[in-house]
């Protein structure tokens, strides 16, 4: 006797994974403020911001984009824009809330074709 499979969701959540990444990295990237290594902090998170911003608009979930674009200029390592003090802090500590909020709540619809795992 076969036990019943049970029913897969109708969408993916692919801004999690990205989005838990992107907030260990801001955690970790609080001891490395002053230190010449908090550029590749900068790059890390501002690259996985634009993919969660990405699943946000695959996902149609357009009101993200609120809160990820500043994330993407403020942490932008092309052009920097020389942030420090407490408010770069705090903003290093709660950016994290918004990615991994992002990561719960963007959803976006399985393909027709797309296999589903077994």
């Amino acid at each position: 006797m076969a036990a019943a499979k049970p029913a897969l969701p109708d969408f993916t959540r692919p801004a999690l994974a990205p989005g838990i990444l992107a907030a260990i990295v801001l955690f970790v990237g609080v001891a490395l403020i002053d230190s010449s290594w908090f550029i590749a902090v900068r790059f890390v998170v501002a690259i996985l911001a634009v993919i969660v911003a990405w699943f946000a608009i695959q996902g149609q979930k357009w009101w993200w984009l609120i809160v990820l674009l500043p994330i993407i200029v403020l942490w932008n390592p092309v052009f920097p824009l020389g942030q420090s003090g407490t408010g770069w802090m705090s903003a290093q500590l709660i950016a994290p809330i918004f990615f991994v909020a992002a990561g719960v709540m963007i959803t976006v619809p399985r393909a027709e074709n797309e296999p589903r795992p077994r």
